[in-house]
């Protein structure tokens, strides 16, 4: 329904950007991100038109929508410390392509909220993944393309890993991230663990305390911004709509458990169990992908993509978006979206 070649006439694409989503099965491209205004530029976008609410599962889900209702769905999954507008301009260049594009709030975001105080705030990688399939299941969605960065990429790794059948097309940033709790517990090189000092703080009373306080919350999360995005020129506005998301009553909580499960030093639910072990054994990934890789993302492994290559068994496309930070979507949206568009597109190449 949608071709690669009238989507990026709707971007205003040239023949030579165009191509970015041609690259062999399997290659390792760079490619110059083409985001929808140059670096140091505010989104186009500021916001939504407006939310949703939906009970799914043990959340009441706050959701952004757009495109046609009948489209076929996308459903866009955000990371730590960001929130839904990481995919505020993402969304409607899919939804003018004829895509159902879906932005949820993880759990102990913005407007979701969990639907009983009894509930544990269980931040571990399975219960995350299946607050999607209880999404999708609450709004009849058979099945979607996913796409995620940070946390969503692992929470869309995972649904296409456990419930293939549920995911049409697979967008990953950084590639495969399930979460391997032995191998986390073996040091990293110095500049990896370097970049991933907050992790470590959230071990602390200290940190945790510091999430709970608003004012020391806001300077944390934005400097996780500024070291990670170095090349991204936001501007405070452009912050603050998404520290917006972080003054949920759950935050802190989900934030904190999250971090600390992954290093084993907090526990996830008897219940999960199942699923973890079938994590650990680290499964591959059948449905068509494309992971992107971002440059001057210091979380970025080195090798193009190889050193998780062997994990995605079906159609397959890599590519590294040059002069790029972390938060992908929002630093390089029609370079994210090309790849939603082109992902849906593998098995048809």
């Amino acid at each position: 329904m949608i071709s690669r070649r009238s989507f990026g006439k709707a971007l205003g694409f040239g023949t030579g950007a165009a191509a970015v989503s041609m690259a062999g099965l399997g290659s390792a491209q760079t490619a110059s991100a083409a985001s929808g205004a140059p670096l140091g530029i505010s989104a186009a976008h500021t916001g939504f038109p407006r939310l949703k609410q939906v009970r799914a599962g043990l959340l009441d889900v706050g959701y952004a929508e757009v495109g046609p209702a009948h489209g076929p769905a996308v459903i866009c999954l955000h990371g730590w410390p960001y929130d839904i507008h990481s995919y505020v301009d993402v969304a409607p260049l899919l939804a003018a392509q004829g895509y159902r594009v879906l932005v949820p709030y993880l759990r102990g975001h913005g407007t979701t909220r969990f639907r009983s105080a009894r509930t544990f705030r269980n931040a571990q990688q399975s219960a995350i993944a299946l607050d999607v399939i209880a999404l999708m299941d609450a709004l009849k969605i058979e099945k979607a393309v996913l796409a995620g960065f940070d946390w969503g990429s692992r929470t869309a790794d995972i649904v296409a890993a456990l419930w293939p059948e549920r995911c049409k097309a697979l967008v990953s940033v950084s590639g495969y991230l399930v979460t391997n709790r032995e191998a986390n517990l073996n040091p990293l090189a110095a500049k990896a663990e370097y970049a991933w000092w907050y992790q470590y703080y959230f071990a602390t009373e200290r940190g945790r305390l510091a999430m709970q306080d608003n004012d020391l919350r806001r300077d944390l999360t934005r400097l996780v911004w500024d070291t990670v995005s170095p090349t991204w020129d936001f501007d405070d506005a452009t912050f603050e709509r998404t520290a917006a998301a972080f003054e949920n009553p759950d935050y802190a909580a989900i934030v904190i458990h999250n971090y600390r499960w992954r290093l084993s030093l907090a526990d996830g639910e008897r219940r999960y169990d199942a699923l973890e072990k079938r994590l650990a054994a680290r499964p591959v990934i059948g449905v068509p992908t494309v992971t992107l890789d971002a440059e001057r993302d210091p979380f970025t492994a080195p090798g193009g993509g190889a050193s998780y290559r062997d994990r995605f068994t079906g159609a397959y496309e890599h590519r590294t978006l040059a002069g790029i930070g972390h938060n992908v979507p929002q630093e390089a949206p029609a370079a994210f979206a090309q790849a939603v568009i082109d992902a849906d597109h593998l098995l048809g190449k």
